[in-house]
């Protein structure tokens, strides 16, 4: 896939469902409305945008790679290689996790509760989705290579330091 033509994917694929599941549904929902701030409350959302930031970053970090390696995040226009490189040598599910970080910052900088329920139901799709179709389905086009990385890298709590196929962890 052209370098062009994979970025648009990733943007466009990528971009609007992470608008979709990042903004239009907790705004639809009300979250994105500001709670009456208690005493010292700016700590909490200078935390949330230092979140939302952070996993916005994490995401799009993510979207680099797949782009380096000639595909998109989007499973119908996947690289043909598997992604071990920069972010994913620390976390296998970069994107989610970026996404969850996301709605945990809004969480905070509205100080909205709902959207803490929110979270953990974003969680739970994207941990099953991981889980019952995107390992079976890299297990299957990877095999070995896919399993060394499952047994180096955890899904959700990235490492301290990057993983690598000399690792002797795996």
């Amino acid at each position: 896939m052209r370098k062009s033509v994979a970025i648009l994917v990733a943007l466009g694929w990528g971009g609007g469902l992470g608008a979709i599941v990042c903004a239009m549904l907790p705004y639809v929902l009300g979250y994105w409305r500001f709670q009456r701030p208690l005493p010292g409350w700016f700590i909490a959302q200078a935390l949330g945008v230092v979140l939302i930031v952070l996993g916005l970053g994490l995401i799009a970090l993510s979207f680099v790679e797949f782009i380096r390696a000639g595909g998109t995040p989007m499973p119908t226009a996947a690289p043909p290689r598997l992604v071990v490189a920069g972010v994913y040598r620390y976390v296998r599910n970069p994107i989610y996790l970026g996404l969850v970080v996301v709605l945990l910052g809004q969480a905070l900088l509205f100080g909205q509760q709902g959207l803490l329920g929110y979270t953990a139901v974003a969680w739970v799709i994207s941990a099953a989705a991981v889980r019952f179709y995107e390992q079976p389905r890299l297990r299957r086009k990877f095999g070995p290579a896919y399993e060394a990385y499952v047994h180096s890298v955890r899904a959700w709590i990235p490492r301290l330091h990057p993983w690598t196929l000399e690792d002797p962890a795996r």
